[in-house]
């Protein structure tokens, strides 16, 4: 009988044990299925060839992509940068495209812009919070005060790595310093008047806070959101009491525009009453002068030439009154006749016409009585 030739291969060979990962793995290149295991003239397993080159070069690239996007990193102009290096932080504030040493340095991005925290109330939903805005005033009243806190980050290692959460620790010493300045003012101070010198003293005490605390966070503003008494009738009895201060500032504010519209009015006024009284003054002043001037050149001629000069005075004042007068001879029986006027004004025409005409009405009369017989009245 014929020996099988594979039966003392069966008896000299241990069976076969499980693929291992690396047999897997080659089985899987060569395809789902990898076909019946080979043996040589011996007995013993064929390898078939494996070509791990298409493999190798992938996972090269492969490699080289994860370097090259772990080397570098880009940095815009919103955000800060801390490189940590083995453990230790840097920040790095210069927007562009960086670099860093893979695996090694890792990089974390930190907002410069504004953020906002809401105390006693909340962002969201827009609901009032009792246990942070319910509050006691120096008078012993209740208010209910919500604000508005806005903060920045001013140093992003501080930030991330001095305190485990720093928003919190700043929320909270907000609202202690909140309640401790409320307690100091009375209850009409925080709902009317003064809300401003609230706010500041908050921000400046919470600020000091903040430099001791160093926690890498700034305090920007914070600012009164709304405070009102937390009953409706005292609410309403505060409303009137607003209501009536902005009254009484309304009027002041009309009064003092009042004010400033009629005095510059009055100042022009006055200025204008001054500029004629000099004017009228000057003008007065001048006309004295150049009367006393005419009077003295009259009194040099009357002195040279006496009878002359009163003569010739007396002849002019003649021409400038009997053109306007009215002539009546008397006699003693008491018998009135005017003489003719005519030789008087043909010397004026145009004054002789007004007086002709003037001849013809008559005026009041006046008489007077001398021993020549003869006088004139006006």
């Amino acid at each position: 009988m014929n020996q099988n030739p594979f039966d003392n291969l069966h008896q000299n060979h241990p069976p076969k044990r499980k693929s291992s990962f690396w047999q897997r793995f080659r089985n899987n290149n060569q395809g789902n299925n990898p076909g019946p295991e080979r043996f040589d003239s011996d007995g013993n397993p064929v390898r078939r060839k494996m070509k791990f080159k298409g493999a190798g070069v992938f996972l090269a690239v492969l490699l080289l992509a994860l370097v090259g996007l772990n080397s570098f990193y880009m940095l815009d102009e919103e955000n800060y940068a801390v490189v940590v290096t083995l453990g230790k932080a840097e920040t790095v504030t210069a927007a562009g495209l960086h670099a860093k040493i893979p695996f090694i340095q890792y990089v974390r991005f930190v907002s410069k812009g504004i953020k906002s925290i809401s105390i006693g109330y909340s962002a969201d939903s827009g609901e009032g919070i009792d246990e942070e805005s319910i509050m006691i005033t120096r008078d012993f009243n209740f208010v209910d005060t919500d604000f508005y806190l806005e903060y920045m980050v001013n140093d992003p290692v501080k930030y991330l790595y001095a305190s485990t959460s720093p928003e919190e620790t700043l929320k909270m010493l907000a609202q202690s310093y909140i309640r401790d300045t409320v307690g100091i003012h009375d209850v009409d101070d925080v709902i009317t008047t003064g809300k401003a010198a609230i706010q500041s003293e908050i921000k400046e005490k919470l600020t000091n806070r903040m430099i001791a605390e160093d926690i890498g966070l700034s305090v920007v503003n914070i600012t009164i959101q709304d405070a009102f008494p937390p009953t409706k009738a005292v609410m309403d009895a505060f409303k009137n009491v607003e209501n009536a201060k902005q009254g009484k500032e309304t009027a002041i504010n009309n009064a003092n525009k009042d004010r400033n519209e009629k005095i510059p009015q009055a100042e022009a006024e006055c200025d204008q009453i001054i500029k004629n009284a000099e004017a009228e003054k000057e003008a007065r002043i001048n006309e004295a002068t150049g009367q006393v001037s005419r009077f003295e050149q009259m009194y040099a001629e009357y002195s040279k030439y006496p009878l002359i000069t009163r003569q010739r005075m007396f002849y002019e004042s003649m021409e400038e009154l009997l053109p306007g007068m009215k002539i009546y001879i008397v006699d003693e029986g008491g018998t009135q006749k005017m003489l003719p006027l005519d030789s008087f004004f043909s010397s004026v025409p145009a004054q002789g016409a007004e007086a002709a005409e003037a001849l013809q009405t008559p005026v009041q009369e006046t008489q007077s009585q001398g021993t020549s017989g003869q006088e004139g009245a006006e």
